[in-house]
């Protein structure tokens, strides 16, 4: 595949990566959600939470750091971060250890 196929492929989708104990609450390690275009970290958050309807899922999503591609998400706002189509979404729980 090349790297205009691939890019096509994943237009009007962003892909939402579970890590760690996101994974195990969410039963999955990914989800791809269907976007129009540009779209905010915290409608992403709420397609998140919809998908994976647990209280458990939703306590660990709101302690876990944020990546968006290769970029930490660094606001303590997510209605003001722009995720586009065709990106990765990483959430990383707390780690322990060193």
């Amino acid at each position: 595949m090349t790297v205009a196929e691939d890019h096509q492929s994943t237009a009007g989708r962003v892909t939402l990566r579970y890590w760690a104990a996101a994974r195990h609450a969410a039963g999955t390690d990914a989800d791809v959600v269907d976007v129009a275009g540009p779209t905010t970290l915290s409608d992403l958050l709420t397609q998140a939470r919809r998908n994976h309807d647990s209280r458990r899922f939703s306590d660990v999503l709101s302690c876990c750091s944020v990546m968006v591609g290769d970029r930490p998400v660094t606001t303590d706002d997510p209605a003001e971060v722009l995720v586009p189509p065709g990106a990765t979404v990483e959430f990383l729980p707390p780690f322990a250890g060193g």
